[in-house]
Formats: structure tokens, C-alpha cells, sequence
């Protein structure tokens, strides 16, 4: 392994929405900060299941159903 290419690899501490924290190792930011998550996986929709919708640009959504309504799917 080639000397002095990699990134520094230190632990730091991340907290999440809902203020729980937990300790990871990271070549963000120097050793001992603190990354503080705006999304994460225990309140994120894609991953929790929560409510979707889909936007319709243009009459796109629209068009396919009608074009599709026949399937039965």
C-alpha cells in the first residue's frame, strides 16, 4: 500500500433525529466530531415504509394509466 495517499480513519460520533447517539469510525472531519444526521434510516420513508406518492409532471402519471387501464394488474 502506497504511504500517505489514504485519508485519515478516526471515530467519531453520530447522532441521529431522534437525539440516540452511536460511535463509528469515519475519514470525515477529525478525530472526536460530531456528524449530525437531517434524514436517517429510523425516520426516512424509503426505508421506513411511510406514506408514498407520485408526482405527476406533465400529465406523465396520467397518460401510463390511461394507456395501461386495461391490465389488471
Amino acid at each position: 500500500m502506497k504511504k500517505d495517499i489514504h485519508p485519515e480513519y478516526h471515530e467519531i460520533t453520530v447522532v441521529m433525529t431522534d437525539g440516540t447517539t452511536f460511535k463509528t469510525r469515519s475519514t470525515m472531519g477529525k478525530e472526536g466530531e460530531t456528524l449530525k444526521l437531517d434524514i436517517d434510516p429510523k425516520t426516512h420513508p424509503a426505508w421506513t415504509g411511510g406514506a408514498q406518492h407520485l408526482v405527476d409532471s406533465g400529465g406523465q402519471v396520467a397518460r401510463f394509466n390511461k394507456r395501461f387501464k386495461g391490465m389488471g394488474v
